[in-house]
């Protein structure tokens, strides 16, 4: 058991290091053979886990990472009911992911088509790393890594000047939030003196659970610190306009950034820290506060995008708020349970737009598509499985999962859950536009493009058939009470390891909001459909122009930080560094050049002159110490 645990993360790492290695050599079915099938791996052994259902608090220890005074933090992995239930999204989706890249970037030569896949592969093992961690410790090294591999893959056609920068400006935010990830550490070594999940959560034993304070200081300190981390990783305000940006890598890419890795680190975190962040009122009401504020930004900025990947981009940025917003009302589960659904509903969607990207020769306008519905058959059904499931239609996965989610909101805060409603009927609203205009009417492309529509290859299309029958079924996965005694069986499952405490709320009450929930999101169908149905151009003027310009966000980051930041290294670097340092330094060096070319003359090579000069200094010593003396 120990060795399979270990070969979860494992075989990804070894893709990497054959596909990175081996990259000018390898041809390019084995690299995709490689990449691929070591994710399969990875996730035939967590099956396997899961099935066997044994799950355990208690860490499996590897060596001692660090091991100084106290302080003990081994490198160990644990495997329980969270980390098992990720372990699947992770390695299934991506799978599914890696399949779908050998097709879809088959145009890349040898030696860039293995570096691709040696990234993927680095990717996983990073994401595996964090989710298997069994301290924070480990759990950072794996943060450190997707941030890492995101840089690398976001900025994969790195001849592209923009693209690099949307790298950098990704792998620049991130630190940001992971700054305040480190030094929640620190303070809880400081605080608790370890790190590991046992020491700290374990329900009888645990440090936590003896804790009584409700809203220290250093308990809102650090959770607050964590969040901050989360922010960076998952995209939240004010830390969220990187994800956007990371369109500039490829297509699946996207989708496993946005899907099953990347951007649910934060949330994981959260959710693993769920009994520290129950001490902490105050910092789980910034938590969903600040959720609710980014699922409903996020929401409006997707209703004026045009690029097919930007409006799924805002799209993730609106459902991790919407993640968020549970976590914030103490419903973990929900929070979870739409971090899985989200990772079908959302990877279909993003392989279902790289189908119609590789269809249209690398279009992505939605204003120059239309009309695809005939050519592309089955990406067009998987797409709106994809828009069902999103827009939280029953009973498609994602009307289950964000149904917890404004459950919970509505027993806690009504504003919430009144923002929460908002966020859902926009959500509906564009994602049927974008299915609308790229599926729906007459074709506006080119005449060329025209002539080269066609369906993609079974590796592109059987992923999304796949991911469309997860979009539909996977819901029923934490089928609420209500429905057919489900009794919440993700609820029960989570439970060893999440404490869910929400009040129970009437049967009648239940059905009367997720009746409300989905009319709402029909209406917002319907609304669409009138505006869409046929193609027309969209005004460009007033509030129109402010959600097709990101609020101007990115506008005001640039005034307020970049280019103050900008203006001052420039000044640090000509009046500091070149006038101050420089100057000083490279005044000492010409002083000492003068004095040297100056005592140089006394070296005449006479030897006459060295004995003369050595009677006269002697002379000159003996005048000095006979006056001294007097």
């Amino acid at each position: 058991m120990k060795t399979l645990i270990a070969l979860i993360p494992l075989l990804p790492f070894i893709g990497f290091l054959i596909n990175g290695l081996g990259r000018n050599h390898l041809p390019k079915g084995l690299s995709g053979l490689i990449g691929s099938g070591t994710v399969l791996g990875s996730f035939i052994i967590s099956c396997m886990l899961f099935a066997q259902g044994e799950f355990s608090a208690v860490p499996v220890k590897y060596f001692d990472f660090i091991n100084v005074g106290s302080l003990k933090i081994p490198f160990a992995f644990q495997v329980d009911q969270l980390s098992t239930l990720f372990l699947l999204i992770i390695t299934g989706v991506g799978f599914l992911i890696h399949v779908y890249s050998t097709s879809y970037m088959h145009e890349e030569k040898r030696e860039h088509f293995a570096r691709y896949f040696a990234y993927l592969n680095l990717f996983v093992f990073s994401m595996l790393l964090l989710v298997m961690g069994a301290n924070y410790i480990i759990m950072f090294i794996g943060w450190e890594g997707v941030g890492l591999c995101s840089y690398l893959l976001i900025g994969y056609w790195f001849r592209n000047v923009d693209y690099t920068k949307a790298a950098k400006k990704a792998f620049v935010m991130n630190r940001i939030g992971d700054l305040g990830f480190l030094l929640a550490i620190f303070w809880m070594i400081q605080r608790f003196g370890s790190v590991n999940y046992y020491d700290l959560f374990n329900p009888s034993t645990g440090i936590i659970a003896s804790l009584k304070t409700v809203n220290s200081f250093e308990i809102v300190g650090i959770t607050m610190l964590l969040f901050l981390g989360a922010t960076g990783k998952s995209a939240q305000i004010p830390l969220y306009t990187w994800l956007p940006d990371a369109m500039a890598g490829p297509t699946p890419v996207s989708a496993l950034i946005h899907a099953a890795t990347m951007v649910t680190a934060g949330i994981y975190m959260i959710a693993r820290s769920n009994l520290l962040y129950s001490l902490a009122p105050t910092t789980l009401s910034v938590v969903a506060i600040i959720g609710a504020a980014t699922a409903l930004l996020a929401a409006t900025i997707a209703l004026r995008q045009n690029d097919i990947k930007k409006v799924l981009a805002y799209s993730t940025v609106s459902q991790l708020g919407y993640m968020f917003l549970a976590l914030g009302t103490g419903a973990y589960v929900a929070a979870i349970f739409h971090v899985m659904t989200h990772a079908f509903f959302k990877a279909l969607l993003f392989l279902g737009s790289g189908s119609v990207i590789h269809a249209m020769h690398h279009e992505q306008d939605i204003r120059r598509m239309g009309g695809l519905r005939g050519k592309l058959k089955i990406t067009y059904i998987t797409f709106l499985i994809g828009c069902l499931a999103i827009a939280g239609i029953p009973p498609f996965s994602g009307f289950f999962s964000k149904d917890a989610i404004l459950l919970n909101a509505f027993q806690h805060d009504k504003f919430l859950y009144v923002v929460g409603l908002i966020t859902a009927a926009l959500t509906a609203f564009y994602m049927f536009r974008l299915l609308f205009l790229t599926f729906g009417g007459s074709f506006r492309g080119t005449e060329e493009q025209r002539k080269h529509l066609h369906e993609s290859p079974a590796a592109m299309t059987i992923p999304l058939v796949v991911l469309a029958i997860l979009s539909i079924v996977g819901g029923f996965v934490g089928i609420p009470e209500v429905f057919l005694h489900g009794g919440e069986r993700l609820t029960a499952f989570l439970g060893p390891v999440i404490r869910t405490e929400h009040a129970a709320i009437d049967h009648s009450t239940e059905y009367m909001l997720m009746g409300l929930t989905t009319l709402i999101a029909i209406g917002a169908i319907v609304f669409a459909w009138v505006r869409y149905r046929n193609y027309r151009e969209e005004r460009s003027g007033g509030f129109g122009k402010v959600l097709e310009n990101k609020w101007y966000v990115d506008e005001l980051y640039d005034s307020v930080i970049v280019k103050p930041v900008g203006a001052l290294g420039r000044f640090a670097h000509t009046f500091i560094e070149k006038s101050g340092i420089d100057a000083l330094v490279n005044g000492v060096g010409r002083a000492v050049n003068y004095s040297g070319r100056q005592l140089r003359w006394i070296q005449s090579g006479q030897v006459g002159s060295y004995v003369l000069l050595m009677v006269v200094s002697m002379l000159l010593f003996f005048v000095l110490q006979f006056f001294l003396r007097k």
